[in-house]
């Protein structure tokens, strides 16, 4: 009896490790706060989390599972700018016209298009897909909103995974080829990273390493995410 008692002991032992290895794979620090306690954390504030990763990182699948789950409210902000340029407004025009010259929208714009779908949606909690992609799109929209985001989920993907999965896919563009989707990385990398480690730096970046095309795997780690942003919410 008491070499079975000990073994139902040591199994659950072995079946906690392997739970906290899942939550490290997804997310590193995450039940530590932020270094600075900021104002919107406030109850009745949005609670606002990016969601950053180069082309074929599987976070816009994985964004989709997690609103699901977690009744996030899920916001691309290439959606937002796409719509935009349909509805005949004057940006609409603007953004239309950039795209064909291969140019990218003011961040202002996107800033305030997401400003705009966070304080007209009834939900509070928001995950912002792919933004911001640049130094310049994470100032203006501190400087727009007024606020940082809660936390930032990095979807740390290996480049060859990353290739491999943006030329199988469907939507990939039509002159897409192992150089060019090479060169993508390259500007995301040289753009996009420095976002990362700023967030990093300030203690509210949760890496999700080389994330599966199952949520399943990784749900442990996802509910450790939920907890965290349930008590940042509190606070």
């Amino acid at each position: 009896m008491w070499r079975r008692l000990t073994s139902l002991s040591h199994l659950r032992q072995v079946r906690r490790a392997d739970e906290l290895k899942i939550c490290q794979a997804f997310c590193t620090d995450i039940t530590k706060p932020p270094v600075e306690a900021e104002s919107h954390y406030r109850r009745n504030s949005p609670f606002v989390a990016f969601v950053l990763g180069g082309p074929g990182s599987g976070k816009g699948t994985q964004c989709l599972k997690i609103a699901e789950t977690f009744g996030f409210e899920h916001i691309g902000a290439g959606d937002l700018l796409r719509k935009e340029m349909y509805s005949g407004s004057e940006n609409g025009d603007m953004i239309q016209k950039l795209m064909k010259e291969g140019s990218i929208a003011p961040s202002e714009v996107t800033v305030k298009l997401i400003k705009k779908a966070i304080e007209s949606a009834e939900n509070r909690k928001f995950l912002i897909d792919g933004f911001p992609r640049s130094e310049e799109n994470r100032m203006a929209y501190e400087r727009i909103v007024g606020a940082e985001p809660n936390f930032v989920l990095f979807f740390d993907c290996p480049e060859e995974v990353m290739v491999k999965r943006v030329l199988n896919r469907n939507e990939g563009r039509v002159d897409d080829n192992e150089h060019t989707v090479k060169e993508r990385l390259k500007v995301y990398k040289g753009t996009t990273l420095p976002v990362v480690n700023h967030y990093a730096k300030k203690g509210k970046l949760y890496k999700v390493v080389d994330i599966t095309d199952t949520l399943q795997k990784q749900v442990i780690g996802i509910e450790e995410v939920e907890c965290a942003v349930e008590k940042y919410m509190r606070m």
